[in-house]
Formats: C-alpha cells, sequence, structure tokens
C-alpha cells in the first residue's frame, strides 16, 4: 500500500480545527514576505480557505498587482464559483473567470489515477498563459504542507508550470490556515473542505458532464439541509453519500432518508446508500497501490 494514502477513519469536523495566534501568527508573517517580492501576482481562487487566505494576503501585500483566477467548468459547482466573486470583490482585486477545457483532455475523462494532474495542468497552463500577458513569472496557489502526505498527481503539473505554493513556504499547515483566516475575518475560515466534482469516482470511471451534474445535485440538496461536509461518491449508478458521523442518524431517518431516496433517484440514480465509515479525505484512493 502506497505510503501517500490517507488513513481512512471517521473525521472530526475539519471546519472548527485551527490553531491558535502563537502558532499561525509567525507563520503568517511568512506568507506576507512571500509577496513582497516584486512583481505582479496570479493567484489560482478555487474558493475554498486555502486559496482565500493567500489571495486576501497577497492582496494586502501587492494591492493592484494581484489577479485572481478561477478555472471554470463543469467540475466546478455554481455555489462554489459565486464563492469565488465574492471573495475577489471582498480582496479588492482583479478577478477573471476563465473557461477550463479539461473535459476535453481524453486522459482527464478517462480517470486514471493521474487524473488530478491533466486537471491541474490545464488549470496552471491558463494561469501561465495569463501571466505572461501580465509580464510576471508569478503563479500561486493554495496547497498547504498537509496536502504533501496525500496522493496528489496535480503537484507535479504545478512543479512543471512553476507554481509557487506560498502557504508551503510559510509552514502552514490546515489548522494554521484556519486559524489565520479565522484572525483576518476572512468569512471562508471553517468552510468545510472541498474538492471537485471529478473526485466523486473511482479510478477507471469514466468521466462525464451528465455523471458530474447527478453528483452535484445531491450534494446542492443536502447542503441546502444544512449538512455541511458531503461527499456523493459514484460509478454513476449507485450514490454512496459519505457525511461526518455526527450527521449519519439524521440521514437514515424520516422524512430527509426519502427525500434524499427522491432526489437521487430523479438525478438518475439507480441505487442510493449511506456510507456508515463517514466522511474522509481522499476516500477513492483507497484502491491505490505503489
Amino acid at each position: 500500500m502506497s505510503a501517500l494514502l490517507p488513513v481512512l477513519t471517521p473525521s472530526a469536523d475539519p471546519s472548527r480545527a485551527a490553531s491558535d495566534e502563537a502558532v499561525w501568527g509567525p507563520k503568517l508573517e511568512r506568507l506576507r514576505a512571500v509577496f513582497r517580492r516584486p512583481g505582479r501576482w496570479v493567484v489560482c481562487l478555487s474558493g475554498g480557505v486555502d486559496s482565500a487566505l493567500v489571495l486576501a494576503v497577497a492582496a494586502q501585500e501587492r494591492g493592484r498587482d494581484v489577479v485572481a483566477l478561477t478555472a471554470v467548468s463543469p467540475t466546478l459547482p455554481e455555489p462554489e464559483r459565486l464563492t469565488c466573486v465574492r471573495l475577489a470583490q471582498e480582496a479588492a482585486v482583479r478577478h477573471e473567470l476563465a473557461e477550463s477545457e479539461e473535459m476535453d483532455r481524453e486522459a482527464f475523462v478517462s480517470n486514471g489515477s493521474d487524473r488530478c494532474y491533466h486537471c491541474k495542468t490545464e488549470l496552471y497552463s491558463v494561469a501561465r498563459d495569463r501571466a505572461r500577458e501580465l509580464g510576471t513569472d508569478w503563479i500561486a496557489d493554495g496547497v498547504n504542507v498537509d496536502d504533501l502526505g496525500d496522493h496528489r498527481p496535480g503537484l507535479v503539473a504545478a512543479r512543471e508550470h512553476d507554481v509557487i505554493h506560498p502557504l508551503i513556504e510559510a509552514g502552514m499547515s490546515k489548522a494554521d490556515v484556519r486559524g489565520a483566516a479565522r484572525g483576518l475575518g476572512l468569512g471562508v475560515w471553517d468552510k468545510p473542505a472541498f474538492a471537485c466534482l471529478s473526485s466523486r469516482f473511482p479510478y477507471g470511471t469514466r468521466i462525464t458532464e451528465e455523471k458530474l451534474t447527478q453528483v452535484g445535485a445531491v450534494e446542492l440538496f443536502l447542503k441546502a439541509r444544512g449538512i455541511r461536509q458531503v461527499r456523493v461518491r459514484s460509478d454513476g449508478r449507485t450514490a454512496r453519500i459519505e457525511v461526518l458521523p455526527s450527521d449519519i442518524a439524521r440521514l437514515a431517518a424520516e422524512p430527509l432518508r426519502g427525500d434524499i431516496v427522491k432526489v437521487a433517484t430523479d438525478a438518475g440514480f439507480l441505487w442510493v446508500s449511506l456510507d456508515l465509515q463517514g466522511y474522509r479525505t481522499g476516500s477513492m484512493n483507497a484502491g491505490l497501490v505503489e
């Protein structure tokens, strides 16, 4: 079994984990120092707390020298896109929504274990083109030090496109990021982790817009019912729902159980299941071997 695989145990609510200022304060200063390098910056903004913190600090240090870039495709739900728009407005920086064409890449839609590499290659190619137009070499993303222990082919694409990881340079973990974001007053400081919808399918299961729409519809319904941390994993026929262990009983009880079944079957699923292990990051990596 690969050493890069995550520990697949039920997770505590990740939205509440944050370090205190004595821990994240010095690291935040190191993060600020990253953006004191002269020149303009392109910050890849996904809507999560990591890239939100990077953008906020970049904007504070560089002002109009910062451009936020969000890749838009069927893998990005509309609420996430709107969150990106709001974050860029709050940071008072220019925001560009770039159409991503990863769905045109056979290596992406065939969904091998290197899928994320091809997705990020598309994103960073767009970002690199924009950086050239701005006359700068600086492209930043929101990877933190905790991300280095998982299966992350996208990091290879980042290296190939000379993308900078400011949070890693600052030594910031996810808890540090949440603590600093809360200290800076960012409303997304406790936003649950989110990965693009393509991560919902077992490797080897072909990704289509129809399948992305299916899982997105069920996740959107559950979030509207107050389920903050949710993943709908699918092979295209079955919806396997992961939520925090504390939410499992609620989903299994009426009337929500029946409502979920209706929404899922209306979306096109044949079967609906509730994963008793609960939500865990990267659960689709469980089948990977060296």
